[in-house]
């Protein structure tokens, strides 16, 4: 018998217990930015040259993507990426972090 809990992290949380998933990614390799739409309507965006595969991706291979895990992750095959929505989280918490923090200064 296994006495083992998962315990999940606050991001965890959001995304397993609340339902939060990944619903499409559009590009825009012209301005280098990644949207990431997630199924309550809040759009995410995100530098493409962040991740080096992506960066170095046609746009074509870039919308040859698969949401997996029900939508917490995704998965580039041509250029053998995958990301998941915790990480796009937990960026976008940074980045709002530090947004609040030069403001402040």
């Amino acid at each position: 018998m296994s006495s083992f809990v998962n315990e999940f992290d606050e991001l965890e949380t959001l995304i397993y217990k609340g339902g939060l998933r990944i619903k499409a990614i559009h590009f825009h390799q012209d301005i280098d930015m990644m949207l990431i739409v997630l199924n309550n309507k809040k759009v995410f965006q995100h530098p493409i040259s962040v991740y080096a595969r992506l960066k170095k991706a046609t746009y074509k291979q870039l919308c040859h993507y698969k949401l997996i895990g029900g939508g917490t992750g995704v998965h580039w095959p041509d250029v053998d990426e995958d990301l998941s929505l915790k990480g796009f989280l937990r960026d976008e918490i940074k980045n709002s972090i530090r947004f609040f923090k030069q403001k402040a200064a």
